[in-house]
């Protein structure tokens, strides 16, 4: 039996195809790992989003190769599909983002050989790869990835290129993985991809068409959306939000600039106005939904003035948590092509203050539940004690322990950062 050791870097997606990864490994007779053992075989699952994301892609490849030089090492995903050029010795089997399901064939391929593999294309996937998980081991939240691809083109982003054009896995499917999840006993769903909610646009069907489904799937208990962009909020979205409390009450909408200025420079398909106008629409039907978001500060042309005007909009829309991002160039996006970069000491600066922000409207925002009554869904028992979220994505610690994967009803005493700390003398 091989042992394999597997390492995921970046998004949902990775951590959703990772699993599924596993889960074929394990049908395979191969013995899971962690991956700072020594292994077999070892399996990274990289990320390009950012240039630190490449640089710590190389890192973890030349790290496996080194922890055992006679291992089978893999890497694949986004890092491998817009470096298809990278070859290091000690590197065994190069796979981009096409075919990872095929990860048993090229293993037994290279026990086999003992030759180096290059499984890449030309071309990116125009259909959607199927993977199916109904058991995330160790987990209280299951991903299930519904979609693939972006055809978006920001200015700064090289995932089109690297994920392809978008395609989404058939209705039927999601709605039969989850409910296996739940009958596995998932009661919290993420849904997940590159551009969640333009799901259904390869087949003839909506987002909003799904949720009506998946809402329906008895015993599960909260379904969570990873990402959405405010374009994809439609009107018919909104209304499968408003009359299902399955849907939880936090959202992730990336706004990415506050400056009009700036979203055109990053080809964003919206402004301000729309932006502040949607989020006016979820919370006259969710008054209580928490939006966190993500902000890239110091692009490429973005003045002073642009910055204070971002700082003032992040205020403004009141988001719950700011994910902040200094601009990252990356090879082959039309942001290279801009004039006046900006200085790295300055990007640096700007996203310190704008992390200042955000933890001044986290806290703010953690300090208006003291006092009230919550719903934690226990994910984590360590040391006598336990922690969880709510449905608005608050993460709470309380102080004694509760069975993982348990709903718990429970007030907040006190804010002790990064949690909210629940009073728990009243549990039973």
């Amino acid at each position: 039996m091989h042992t394999v050791g597997i390492l995921t870097l970046g998004c949902k997606v990775n951590t959703y195809e990772s699993e599924y990864i596993i889960h074929l490994l394990k049908e395979n007779h191969y013995e899971i790992k962690n991956f700072d053992d020594i292994c077999d075989v070892y399996i990274i699952n990289t990320c390009t989003v950012t240039n630190t994301s490449d640089i710590k892609s190389r890192k973890m490849i030349r790290k496996a190769i080194r922890r055992n030089p006679d291992a089978c090492v893999v890497a694949m995903g986004c890092f491998i599909e817009a470096n298809k050029d990278f070859s290091i010795p000690g590197l065994d089997i190069v796979l981009g983002n096409r075919d990872k399901s095929k990860i048993i064939e090229l293993l037994d391929e290279w026990f086999s050989k003992r030759e180096d593999i290059r499984h890449l294309y030309q071309e990116l996937p125009r259909k959607f790869e199927d993977m199916y998980i109904n058991e995330f081991p160790g987990r209280t939240r299951a991903f299930v990835k519904i979609q693939d691809g972006c055809e978006n083109f920001c200015s700064y982003c090289i995932i089109p290129y690297v994920r392809g054009k978008c395609r989404s896995k058939e209705s039927d499917v999601v709605v039969k993985e989850i409910t296996d999840l739940v009958l596995h006993g998932y009661q919290e769903v993420v849904l997940t991809g590159i551009h969640t909610g333009n799901y259904g646009v390869d087949l003839d069907t909506s987002f909003a068409d799904l949720l009506r489904r998946i809402v329906e799937i008895d015993g599960l208990r909260r379904l969570r959306i990873s990402s959405i962009e405010i374009t994809e909020l439609t009107d018919d979205v909104l209304e499968v939000m408003k009359d299902n409390s399955v849907i939880v009450n936090h959202m992730h909408i990336p706004l990415q600039a506050g400056s009009n200025h700036v979203l055109q420079l990053m080809n964003r398909k919206y402004d301000l106005d729309y932006f502040f106008q949607k989020i006016r629409d979820i919370r006259t039907i969710r008054p209580d939904m928490a939006i966190t978001t993500d902000v890239i500060v110091g692009f490429p042309g973005e003045s002073d003035a642009d910055f204070k005007k971002t700082i003032s909009t992040c205020k403004s829309i009141g988001f719950t948590k700011i994910h902040v991002f200094p601009y990252s160039e990356r090879k082959g996006t039309k942001a290279m092509e801009l004039d006046n970069h900006i200085d790295a000491a300055i990007k640096k600066s700007r996203a310190r203050e704008l992390l200042e922000v955000s933890k001044e409207l986290e806290m703010k925002y953690f300090q208006s539940f003291i006092g009230k009554n919550v719903e934690v869904l226990i994910e984590d028992v360590k040391n006598g004690k336990s922690y969880g979220h709510t449905d608005t994505y608050l993460h709470v610690e309380l102080d004694r322990e509760i069975p993982h994967n348990t709903f718990v009803t429970v007030p907040i005493k006190e804010v002790s950062y990064p949690y909210c700390v629940a009073d728990t003398s009243l549990l039973k």
